[in-house]
């Protein structure tokens, strides 16, 4: 000080300008330097900190892991709490758009990456509910199968939401080196063993649904065995689920012979069709078909390009449009594929295995094209199941159902259903299955299927509780009665869990017995039906049953779709 005090004016001037010249520069050093970076971690949302006035570490908001963020300090500050880095959620050029100079937050080096697809940290996941195992990312094609428990090694994942949350993993067995890698819904794992062999019981639903009992062993498989967890109801974009389905069925000849049928929809209130897709034969010349079951493509009802015209034709009425699809029940495929169909001296012998993910691919390869080329609103998958005679099948030592990966029949089932759901609500459609009416008597079927276990998975559940199914007499001359009881009955099934599907019956609309018609099922006869199922609370609709979809007894009972509950 005294030196510079001694030194003439024009120097000190020089001095001070080099001195605050220096000082710009560093200024400028540092706020020039800005590097991108992503934020990372092992868990959707990462905590991020800041320094209070006394210089202390307090939490402050999570930031979704692939959140972008500038770093405007080179290196790390050692802190009293450890290591941080001080980010910035905004970019200066953000800073200066809305005048306000964002506040630094604090993060641990770690969980900060120089690349998006570096953001998912998670090495080692473990499997809440069974899982399909894809071969890529989209398209339903199957390379491998995971149980509840196992843990998995992750190698990479795919789709990650603006809640950092991941929507595939890239995946194979942690302790099977030999096991394929492929991709797996991040909603059905978890990160410790602990979560991933426990059962859902929030409210005590697990307790209620694993408790199905039969007097005997129908070796379907046991309750408690399967997966009761909450299943989220998909939303897809512009397509509304039909929540309560005023439903018409069309065999594939009424589906292209439609001018009659879509005539009597305008001028009801029939706000559905049910079109079949495969019953039996195919409806259309399908590619998928074409290359996976020769025989079905050969006997195909009609052309791709007119089946497609039809559909486009109901969709221009104005209607919710459903494609029905026979899975588990498929001579021609049978025919194509012996090797994935059951063997066994019983009756039901070649019948394509429910087990077999051939058969599971076929069916969803077929639905997914099903929704690409035509357009279907939800697509409707019937004889998810075994066989009916499945119980003395079980019973005969020599029979082989192929079942590759040990699971019983009602976890095959539900299995398959959340393979299905998965994929066809990711190709744009919503899903719902068939299953007998015996399904509302509480207890797992000898064929697999459970109520609760399908309910929980699946947008709509289509029982059919047909009038002459039941009982030991003249049950369908007082249909009220029956469908009475059996509503009742599927009611309490539906209460078992805590998300159940829209209950969308079938009811009886033919002659009964069906064996030997006396009795005519006009307008009034259904109406009783539907009657019996609103009073029990299963609003989801109906839809009346005639496989010959005949147009003269339509119209007879044509108020049905005009139903006032």
């Amino acid at each position: 000080m005294r030196i510079i005090n001694k030194l003439p004016v024009k120097i000190l001037i020089g001095i001070v300008t080099i001195a605050l010249a220096c000082v710009s520069a560093t200024t400028t050093e540092q706020t020039a330097f800005e590097e991108k970076a992503f934020i990372a971690g092992e868990n959707p949302l990462v905590q991020t900190y800041t320094l209070n006035e006394q210089g202390q570490m307090q939490e402050a908001e999570r930031l979704p892991r692939g959140t972008k963020v500038t770093l405007r300090d080179q290196e790390p500050e050692e802190l009293p709490e450890g290591t941080f880095q001080r980010i910035y959620p905004k970019s200066s050029e953000e800073d200066a758009a809305d005048g306000q100079r964002a506040e630094a937050l604090y993060v641990h080096p770690k969980n900060l990456a120089d690349r998006k697809s570096e953001t998912v940290l998670e090495k080692e996941l473990y499997v809440r509910t069974p899982i399909t195992i894809y071969k890529s990312n989209k398209g339903p094609e199957i390379v491998g199968f995971a149980p509840k428990g196992t843990k998995l090694t992750v190698t990479g994942f795919n789709g990650l939401n603006a809640s950092g949350v991941v929507s595939k993993y890239k995946v194979r067995k942690a302790d099977d080196e030999n096991a394929p890698e492929g991709f797996a819904y991040g909603k059905y794992l978890v990160q410790t063993q602990e979560e991933a062999d426990a059962y859902y019981n929030e409210n005590g639903e697990y307790d209620k649904a694993k408790k199905a009992k039969y007097g005997m062993d129908l070796h379907g498989g046991k309750a408690e065995e399967l997966d009761y967890y909450p299943y989220e109801r998909t939303k897809i974009k512009g397509k509304e689920f039909c929540r309560e389905a005023r439903a018409m069925y069309l065999n594939s000849h009424a589906a292209i012979h439609n001018d009659a049928y879509i005539k009597l929809i305008k001028e009801t209130g029939c706000n559905a069709v049910v079109i079949d897709i495969k019953d039996g034969p195919l409806s259309y010349q399908s590619p998928v078909a074409e290359e996976l079951s020769p025989t079905a493509y050969k006997k195909a009802q009609v052309s791709l390009e007119e089946f497609q015209t039809a559909v486009k034709e109901f969709k221009g009425a104005g209607v919710y449009t459903i494609g029905r699809i026979t899975c588990f029940n498929d001579k021609y495929y049978a025919k194509d594929h012996p090797e994935n169909c059951i063997k066994s001296k019983s009756s039901g012998a070649g019948w394509p295995s429910a087990y077999s993910r051939d058969v599971w691919y076929y069916n969803v390869a077929l639905a997914t094209e099903a929704v690409k080329l035509m357009g279907f609103d939800e697509i409707q998958f019937d004889y998810v199941r075994f066989p009916e005679s499945a119980y003395e099948m079980s019973l005969d030592k020599s029979t082989d159902f192929r079942n590759a990966y040990g699971e019983s029949k009602a976890q095959a089932i539900q299995n398959f259903c959340f393979y299905a759901a998965d994929t066809i609500h990711e190709a744009g459609a919503y899903f719902s299955v068939d299953v007998f009416g015996e399904c509302s008597d509480g207890y797992v079927t000898a064929y697999g299927q459970y109520w609760p276990g399908i309910s929980n998975i699946v947008d709509a559940i289509s029982s059919m509780p047909y009038t002459d199914h039941f009982g030991d007499a003249d049950t369908w001359s007082e249909p009220k009665a029956i469908m009475s009881a059996w509503a009742k009955s599927a009611a309490k099934e539906q209460k078992k869990i805590p998300t159940p599907a829209a209950a969308r019956t079938w009811i009886t609309g033919y002659n009964t017995p069906f064996w030997a018609p006396s009795v005519t099922y006009d307008k009034q006869k259904l109406k009783v039906q539907v009657d019996a199922l609103y009073e029990a609370g299963l609003d989801g609709g109906f839809i009346p049953w005639h496989s010959a979809s005949p147009i003269d007894q339509y119209r007879m009972y044509k108020g049905i779709w005009d139903y006032e509950k």
